[in-house]
């Protein structure tokens, strides 16, 4: 008869929530030394990664609606379009207000979304033209308060 070993598993890896409960008692209890620094490590990493990409995700929504209100001829389409861009920014906004470090990465942040915007827009609306290059201005408050297709 063949025995298998199996590896220990760690409450992180069998109860998530409780494991956060648990990092959080032993936190609070000062009992650094029974805290499960590892896997506490990789999850305040993985917090800065996700807002990271929040911000970037919410921007290329941003910039997708509004290549469509600045460029799809549409205007059935335009209130929503405008909704969408107005909860956006508030997002965003709330975001930046939340972890103002994010404006440190804007830039990088502004081009990645700009790709993803450009390609779904030309993905959906193939039939319309739009530039490759964001022709107007493009640091925060710009973008989180312009209505550019007022200044068209």
């Amino acid at each position: 008869m063949k025995q298998t070993i199996t590896k220990p598993t760690t409450l992180y890896e069998t109860d998530y929530l409780l494991w956060t409960e648990d990092t959080i008692a032993k936190l609070k209890a000062r009992a650094f030394n029974q805290v499960d620094v590892e896997n506490l490590i990789e999850e305040i990493e993985d917090l800065g990664r996700s807002q990271k990409r929040e911000l970037r995700q919410r921007l290329a929504t941003l910039l997708e609606h509004l290549l469509k209100r600045l460029y799809v001829n549409m205007p059935q389409e335009y209130n929503g379009w405008e909704r969408t861009i107005r909860e956006q920014r508030r997002q965003i906004k709330l975001e930046i207000k939340d972890s103002p470090s994010l404006k440190s990465i804007w830039e990088q942040s502004f081009d990645l979304a700009w790709e993803f915007a450009l390609e779904t827009v030309r993905d959906d609306y193939s039939q319309f033209g739009f530039p490759d290059l964001w022709p107007f201005g493009r640091d925060i408050d710009s973008i989180l308060t312009v209505n550019f297709w007022h200044t068209n």
